[in-house]
């Protein structure tokens, strides 16, 4: 999927630069300070060598295969292959590929398990896993350098009962993400903190289902063409953390220490 030029760019403009996630800027993120679905436009040549040299068994396969991830239209179709899932996890420790395309490939994988097949939205999920996988961009936007960040989802709540009209549309939107990400891919350590008291799955579930609820209808979703990604999120919020308990429990391999904290 492509984007109009500048389209997101003029979106920011005008949001507060209050708004502006302080962490700085990642390949992900445009002047929104905000995932987008694109991973794909993204992939690198290394990545496409690396769907040749799997998929491919002789030098005429090269060169078809070559010929089909040229086209964007049979490109989908290719790295929705199995194999290129086999050979990631069988050969994690000397990928030579970019994040966008491992975060991808795997999301892609266990949605369209979980019946979710619509590429835009693994699209956006892939880019998700791929900033998130970063736990000190658990945060929301800041309203200025000198204001803690907003680690905990409470935190971002209240922040939202003094927000702008845009500042709470990047809020709102990270607050979606960050419940999705915290039950998807955390979802044993969240049940396990709940027991003692800290929020449940069903809490993030509600919670991040709602915001992406009131996203969808922003202006600003709809000129960075989100508006249809925030609502199927909202729409099919458990389809996507079950999807996402999946693929923690199935083909990631996180280190307990490098869970972040939850409220």
């Amino acid at each position: 999927m492509s984007f109009p030029p500048n389209s997101c760019d003029r979106a920011a403009q005008v949001i507060s630069r209050r708004s502006i996630l302080s962490f700085g800027t990642s390949s992900a993120y445009n002047g929104l300070s905000m995932i987008q679905a694109n991973c794909r436009a993204r992939f690198t040549a290394a990545d496409f060598d690396f769907v040749v040299r799997t998929l491919a068994r002789s030098q005429s396969e090269s060169v078809s295969l070559v010929d089909l991830l040229a086209d964007s239209e049979t490109r989908d179709s290719v790295i929705d292959s199995p194999r290129l899932v086999e050979a990631i996890l069988c050969n994690d420790s000397q990928l030579r590929i970019s994040s966008q395309f491992y975060f991808y490939v795997l999301a892609r994988y266990v949605l369209r398990d979980a019946g979710v097949r619509d590429r835009k939205l693994c699209d956006y999920v892939g880019s998700l896993l791929e900033n998130f996988s970063r736990a000190h961009l658990l945060r929301g936007p800041q309203a200025d350098a000198g204001e803690s960040p907003r680690q905990y989802l409470s935190d971002m709540l209240i922040a939202l009962s003094r927000a702008t009209q845009d500042e709470a549309f990047l809020l709102r939107a990270h607050v979606g993400n960050y419940s999705l990400f915290i039950s998807g891919i955390f979802h044993e350590n969240t049940q396990r903190r709940s027991l003692r008291g800290a929020p449940d799955i069903g809490f993030y579930e509600n919670i991040g289902r709602r915001n992406y609820h009131l996203v969808a209808s922003h202006a600003t979703a709809r000129r960075c063409e989100l508006d249809d990604v925030y609502a199927e999120l909202a729409d099919r919020f458990r389809d996507v953390r079950l999807a996402l308990n999946q693929l923690a429990d199935r083909l990631l391999n996180l280190d307990e220490g490098d869970r972040p904290s939850l409220v």
